[in-house]
C-alpha cells in the first residue's frame, strides 16, 4: 500500500482504522482492542476512543507477531475474541454479527467463508489461544493452526467478497 494499512483512508476520506473498530462493534464486539505496528504513534491517534491498544514491536515479522501480542493483551474473562484485519474493506458489522453468532464459548473456532473460501474474521476461543501463539509467525498468522483443527466455516459470500486490499487501486 505504500504505508502502514492503518493509515490508509478509503476514497471518500474514512480511515480504514475506525472503519474496522465501528464494524467490529457494530457486528457484536462489545470491547476492541487494536494492534498497532508500523507508524504506531501516528496510527494510536486515530483508534476510537473506548478501544485499547497494543503494539507489537516486532511487526515487521509479519500478521503472526501482531496476533500473538494482541492475544496476550485480552482480558481474562474473555472467552472468545474476533480477529479482523484493517483492509477488508467489504466486511461489514452483519459477516461480523454471523461470525460471532457461531458461539462465544471458549472452545469455539469459526471464520468466515465466502464462496467455501476460509477468510476473515476468525473467531478464536480462548482454548486456542495458546495453541493459535505457538504456531503464529511470519504472514501466515493462524493459518497453520487452523488448517489443522475442525474449523466451522460461516457463508458470509452473501454479504462480502472478504477480500484483502494489498495496493492501492
Amino acid at each position: 500500500m505504500g504505508r502502514p494499512k492503518a493509515l490508509v483512508h478509503d476514497p471518500g476520506g474514512t480511515s480504514w482504522l475506525v472503519r474496522s473498530v465501528g464494524v467490529l462493534r457494530d457486528g457484536g464486539c462489545q470491547t476492541v482492542t487494536v494492534v498497532l505496528g508500523a507508524a504506531a504513534e501516528e496510527a494510536a491517534g486515530l483508534v476510537p476512543e473506548g478501544a485499547a491498544v497494543v503494539v507489537a514491536d516486532d511487526w515487521s515479522e509479519g500478521m503472526g507477531a501482531s496476533l500473538r501480542v494482541g492475544l496476550s493483551a485480552l482480558p481474562e474473562a474473555a472467552d472468545a475474541v474476533v480477529v479482523s484485519l484493517v483492509d477488508l474493506p467489504d466486511v461489514d458489522a452483519d459477516v461480523v454479527r454471523r461470525v460471532v453468532e457461531a458461539g462465544t464459548d471458549p472452545a469455539v473456532l469459526a471464520r468466515a467463508a465466502y464462496g467455501g473460501v476460509p477468510g476473515h474474521p476468525v473467531l478464536l476461543g480462548r482454548d486456542h489461544w495458546a495453541g493459535v501463539s505457538g504456531t503464529a509467525s511470519g504472514d501466515a498468522g493462524a493459518r497453520d493452526y487452523l488448517r489443522e483443527r475442525d474449523v466451522r466455516l460461516v457463508e458470509c459470500g452473501d454479504l462480502a467478497t472478504g477480500r484483502d486490499v494489498d495496493r492501492p487501486s
